[in-house]
């Protein structure tokens, strides 16, 4: 049987997976690999450990296919982490600058105040934030030791992955991982002169940019998968999640739930209008078609403020408790928590609001609390789902979920708070599918998106409540309590 493998390099750790016709999983592999912390609101990667996970997991997934033809790889990663490396001995240059990264704060402001953010955000979609890669990449420049001549080659994870894998022979980055540097004119697809001038980027170290769909280089002898493999898929995370729950259509729209929520709409093949809170993104470039474009909401605290109920509280003792916690109640009596411990994210978009409970009374238990909990997962996504309908002109007809916490509790709050339903897939590793399909499009192994659209499959389907009263109470009353945590820091 034909396979596809996709490598999903994450924040985290290293997955492989092998896929077949059907969508479904043949073997995997999956190795994590270190986080370097070297100053207050740095976070680093050594690439080279990401090297030898992505490695290891090849190695392991190859002695697991029994015969398995490999037809094609794709690449997902994790979008804005930035590296340099040598482009002669293939060596990082310096660890490699995680998205998580916050140490070019002071940079987005300076720029801001010097008037670049509405230049920045007609050409990138974006927002003058150290989350994306261009200030990152300049700070390697001019803070990192990086030297800015014809040697270097720098990219986000995509990129170094591509490399290694071809053993320095391709120097690539596909478009929707190029649209989260802040370099590059989303309307062209191609990279900025002024927005590279504007952050002090010089254009010659920079990957080529490519579709997202099509082959772009093979494997090399030393790869574990085995050499002259087509590699024929890249999308970062977010986007290929968005491709792997099959969303082709303007309108489709797809949530997943970690440690905190994205939320990404199909916009179609024109850019939108910006709205304030959301980003405009790429979200994929198939052949003879034109660019796709996403709206994408980031909701900071969902799986992390049940984390703090662990942690923090040690109201439970796994994160997994927290369903059976909150379902024992029907409802938070009358208990809001706002999780803004890092600020709120889309739709506010505020790094000054900070973390509030309210409502407590002598009644108040755990349970109420977890209720919350689980509650301001659905009311945070609501906020950026409304945002997305409002600015793209369509409503959601229906929202697909994944991720750890996509559980049945909270598609059911989701979909009361929606309107509309909720579906969770029965594949769970949606990005790691979306770049195996994009490879094996480009490859034959399927002949086009319709064939994706039938693989799909619905593991867990959440209707909404007939009764829509008590849902609109509490989405008011959560918007009254998120009133009261902006800009509780000066």
């Amino acid at each position: 049987m034909n396979v596809v493998v996709a490598l999903d390099a994450g924040t985290t750790g290293v997955r492989a997976i092998a896929f077949g016709h059907d969508g479904l999983t043949v073997a995997s592999a999956y190795r994590e690999f270190p986080q370097h912390f070297p100053a207050p609101g740095w976070v680093e990667h050594d690439t080279d450990e990401i090297g030898e996970a992505l490695d290891a997991v090849c190695a392991e997934l190859a002695a697991t296919l029994d015969g398995h033809r490999i037809a094609a790889i794709g690449i997902t990663d994790q979008r804005e982490t930035i590296v340099a490396w040598d482009r002669a001995t293939g060596r990082p240059l310096h660890r490699a600058i995680v998205w998580q990264d916050r140490r070019t704060t002071e940079t987005c402001e300076r720029l801001e105040a010097e008037g670049a953010l509405s230049e920045v955000r007609a050409t990138t979609g974006l927002v003058l934030d150290p989350y994306f890669s261009g200030t990152k990449a300049a700070w390697l420049f001019t803070e990192g030791g990086v030297p800015m001549d014809r040697s270097v080659a720098l990219g986000t994870i995509d990129s170094w992955v591509v490399w290694r894998l071809t053993d320095g022979a391709v120097h690539v980055t596909d478009v929707s991982n190029a649209s989260r540097t802040m370099l590059l004119d989303i309307a062209t697809g191609s990279w900025s002169a002024a927005m590279c001038e504007l952050l002090g980027v010089p254009m010659h170290v920079l990957p080529e940019v490519v579709r997202s769909c099509g082959r772009v280089g093979l494997t090399s002898s030393s790869c574990p998968l085995g050499a002259g493999i087509p590699i024929s898929g890249i999308a970062g995370d977010q986007q290929a999640s968005l491709f792997g729950q099959a969303c082709f259509a303007p309108g489709d729209t797809k949530v997943t739930y970690g440690t905190g929520a994205f939320v990404l709409m199909n916009v179609g093949e024109h850019i939108p209008p910006p709205v304030d809170g959301l980003l405009t993104t790429i979200a994929w470039s198939l052949p003879d078609r034109p660019m796709t474009y996403a709206y994408e909401g980031s909701v900071f605290v969902t799986g992390a403020a049940v984390q703090w109920l662990r942690d923090g509280l040690g109201i439970i003792g796994r994160s997994a408790e927290v369903n059976a916690l909150a379902a024992s109640v029907p409802d938070s009596g009358g208990v809001v928590l706002v999780p803004a411990f890092t600020g709120l994210g889309s739709p506010w978009w505020d790094p000054h609001a900070r973390g509030a409970v309210l409502g407590i009374t002598r009644g108040t238990t755990a349970a109420h609390l977890a209720r919350a909990t689980v509650e301001s997962i659905a009311l945070q996504t609501r906020d950026v789902v409304d945002a997305m309908s409002a600015g793209s002109g369509r409503a959601v007809a229906s929202l697909r979920a994944d991720g750890g916490g996509a559980s049945d509790l909270v598609l059911q709050l989701q979909a009361d708070q929606l309107g509309v339903p909720v579906q969770r897939p029965v594949v769970a590793e949606t990005t790691a599918l979306g770049a195996a399909y994009l490879a094996g499009l480009a490859e034959g192994m399927w002949d086009s998106p319709d064939d994706i659209v039938a693989n799909w499959q619905c593991e867990h389907h959440a209707e909404p409540a007939d009764d829509r009263t008590h849902i609109e109470v509490l989405h008011s009353r959560w918007l009254r309590a998120v009133a009261r945590t902006r800009g509780t820091v000066d």
